[in-house]
Parts: C-alpha cells; sequence; structure tokens
C-alpha cells in the first residue's frame, strides 16, 4: 500500500529571509507542526525551485516541512555567485536565521551538495541528511584546472518565454527528461517556475537559462566538499540512481553523477542503490521520495 495523498494540502507559507548577502525565498507547509518532529527541509537541483517538491509533501500528512529556493531560482534573487559553496553558505544562513536545531535536510543533485556543506558550517542545524544523487564526485575529480570564467553548459540555450504554465507543462510533456516526471510534479514545476515577463507578453522562466548554464560548468570546482563530508558526524543517506551509460554522448544526462564510494567518505553514511531509476528520481516517484524520508527519519 502507498502512502497517502492529501489533496487538500494548503498553499505553504513565504518567507523571504536575508541570508549570505542574498534574498532567499522559503516555502513552509504546515507551521502549526513545527516542533512536534524534526522539521524536513528540502533543496531542489540546480534549474528548478522549492515547489517542485509540493507532491512528496503531500504524501508526509504530519510533518513541518520547509523548501528552498536556491539563489538564481524560484523566487529567491539572482545574486551572482563564485563557487558551489556559496549555495551551501545560503543554506546555512538560511538554517541560523530560522533557528532550526535538529532538522533532517532532504537535498537533490546540486541541492545535496549544496546541504552538505550547509550542514557542516551550521552544526547541529541538521541531525540527519538524505542525499538523493548528489553531485559529488571522486576526490581526484576535483583537481583539474580551473573552469574559465564565462563557461556556459547548453542549458544557457534553452527557450525561456512561454505563453503560458500550460504551455510549457505541453512542450515538455514530451521531452527528456520531463517525461519521465510524474504528471502532477511536470505540472507542479511549470506552475511555479515562471514569472510575468518584463515586456508585459507571457512568461519567463524564474531560473533564467544562461544563469543555469553558469551552474554546471562549476560542479568539479569544490574541492572544499570533502573536508565538509569528513566533518559530519550525523547519519547520512546516499541514494545513487542508475549509473551513466557511456554510449550516450557526449553524456547521459539521465545517469547518475554521484562517485559510487562517497557513502563510504561519511563517518555515519550509507549507500542506497536504485538501479531502476534515473537521476531525477524525486520527480518520477514522488511516493518513493516520501518513503524515503520516513524511513531516514525513523532510522
Amino acid at each position: 500500500m502507498g502512502l497517502e495523498v492529501s489533496t487538500g494540502a494548503p498553499e505553504p507559507q513565504l518567507h523571504l529571509i536575508q541570508a549570505n548577502g542574498v534574498r532567499l525565498a522559503c516555502h513552509e507547509w504546515r507551521p502549526e507542526l513545527r516542533g512536534r518532529l524534526p522539521t524536513l527541509v528540502l533543496v531542489h537541483a540546480t534549474g528548478f525551485h522549492g515547489r517542485v517538491w509540493q507532491q512528496t509533501v503531500n504524501r508526509l500528512p504530519d510533518r513541518h516541512i520547509l523548501a528552498l529556493d536556491q539563489r538564481g531560482h524560484g523566487q529567491s534573487e539572482a545574486a551572482p555567485f563564485d563557487t558551489w559553496e556559496t549555495f551551501g553558505r545560503d543554506l546555512a544562513g538560511v538554517a541560523a536565521a530560522l533557528g532550526l536545531q535538529g532538522a533532517q535536510g532532504v537535498g537533490h543533485s546540486m541541492g545535496a551538495h549544496a546541504l552538505v556543506q550547509a550542514a557542516a558550517f551550521e552544526p547541529g542545524r541538521f541531525a540527519r541528511l538524505l542525499l538523493v544523487d548528489p553531485v559529488l564526485r571522486a576526490p581526484t575529480e576535483y583537481l583539474g584546472p580551473p573552469v574559465p570564467p564565462g563557461t556556459l553548459h547548453p542549458a544557457a540555450g534553452r527557450k525561456s518565454h512561454f505563453e503560458s504554465a500550460q504551455a510549457m507543462q505541453q512542450r515538455f510533456a514530451q521531452r527528456s527528461p520531463y517525461a519521465l516526471f510524474d504528471a502532477q510534479v511536470l505540472h507542479d514545476y511549470c506552475e511555479h517556475g515562471l514569472r510575468p515577463a518584463p515586456s508585459g507578453a507571457g512568461y519567463e522562466l524564474c531560473c533564467a537559462p544562461a544563469y543555469e548554464g553558469s551552474i554546471y560548468p562549476m560542479a568539479r570546482q569544490n574541492a572544499g566538499v570533502f573536508a565538509s563530508i569528513r566533518s559530519l558526524d550525523i547519519p547520512v543517506w546516499v541514494v545513487r540512481a542508475r549509473a551513466q551509460d557511456p554510449s550516450i554522448l557526449p553524456w547521459d544526462p539521465l545517469g547518475s553523477p554521484t562517485w559510487p564510494g562517497l557513502a563510504a567518505e561519511f563517518r555515519h553514511g550509507r549507500d542506497l542503490h536504485f538501479k531502476d531509476n534515473t537521476h531525477f528520481l524525486p520527480m518520477e516517484d514522488p511516493g518513493l521520495m516520501a518513503r524515503l524520508m520516513g524511513e531516514a527519519s525513523s532510522a
């Protein structure tokens, strides 16, 4: 039997928090439950936003939940950054501003990378972490030369303007990776991932393609994340999706970016391999995501 889905879940409260020199948006579900169980803090992947977790939240009706819009995403300020460490500093600042203690952090992809550093920068704010296919490679892969300034990923060229959220959803429904998403998750991504275009005609992506495209090339520039990994004295579950397919060139975007040896680098790490899921597991299967959060909470 699957987890119950709440169809009448209230809209989250929006908080705008000044942290690490940037204005960040944080969505809060069920504030009346604050303090009853450890708060769940959800951190999204590059190019998405906090409301993409809505269908997972609906399956956890008895939890107090916060979801951050990382800088440059959703309703947060698109401030510049120098390294992925910046995203960790942002999250650490939000955790401190909210006075979190003993929270359960759940991060996906780049959001998981940020969460590891936030937990290290603010000890005690997080009591356990669930990292879903984190962008964390083997230590040797962080030894390469710096990425030249201005380097952009091909995502910088993606379509940014849409007539409506419905038009965006219709365009994406048959395209990879969005065709793999739970239909309601795709709806939430589109519904909350647009803002009115400055021209007054239609809508544009909240996470500008050029901003998204500037994030990916810096994935292997933050070697300091391993100091954070080794400093954590809390349980950490590492969820890995299927391996990347080397026959897909230049790279397989649906395969896992996570080093298989990562869990062993944590003092209390546990490795879980979901070989039938892709890198977009939280969007593919919010029911599985909610179950993992529940299991991690009670472990």
